[in-house]
């Protein structure tokens, strides 16, 4: 038996809001070893021609792949996860941040149990900040 939760094709999860701040991105700079200054540095965003600092996308995947894990109840549960970057997230230098709303929706329940979701990641801005994000899980 899975240890999923039971759903069926076209039920969305729960959404989540994650705030995105620049102290998180240079935390996330540290871990990963991306220190690229657009990720920190707003003169040095402008001069390469973005809107301001930007979230790495690796983080904004993670951050999509962890809200997948915690709605599975246990993170090996998660067989795969791809995407594509199609837009950044822009973070502000306040206290705040910039939020990205996470969600998804069942795209597929199949008979051994494996659980497919296309998950959405929002930007401040309203607008998708992931493509064709695909989470497969395994009963």
């Amino acid at each position: 038996m899975s240890g999923l939760p039971q759903v069926t094709t076209g039920d969305e999860l729960p959404g989540r809001t994650v705030p995105i701040t620049r102290a998180g991105l240079v935390r996330y700079a540290g871990a990963s070893g991306d220190l690229n200054p657009i990720h920190w540095n707003e003169r040095t965003a402008l001069a390469v021609g973005l809107p301001g600092v930007i979230a790495h996308g690796m983080l904004t995947m993670a951050l999509a792949a962890q809200y997948v894990a915690e709605w599975a109840g246990d993170p090996t549960l998660v067989r795969s996860f791809s995407t594509r970057f199609t837009r950044p997230v822009v973070v502000p230098d306040d206290d705040e941040g910039a939020s990205l709303e996470l969600g998804a929706t069942v795209k597929a329940v199949d008979d051994d149990g494996t659980v497919t979701l296309a998950v959405t990641a929002t930007g401040p801005d309203g607008k998708g900040v992931l493509g064709k994000a695909i989470a497969v899980l395994r009963a």
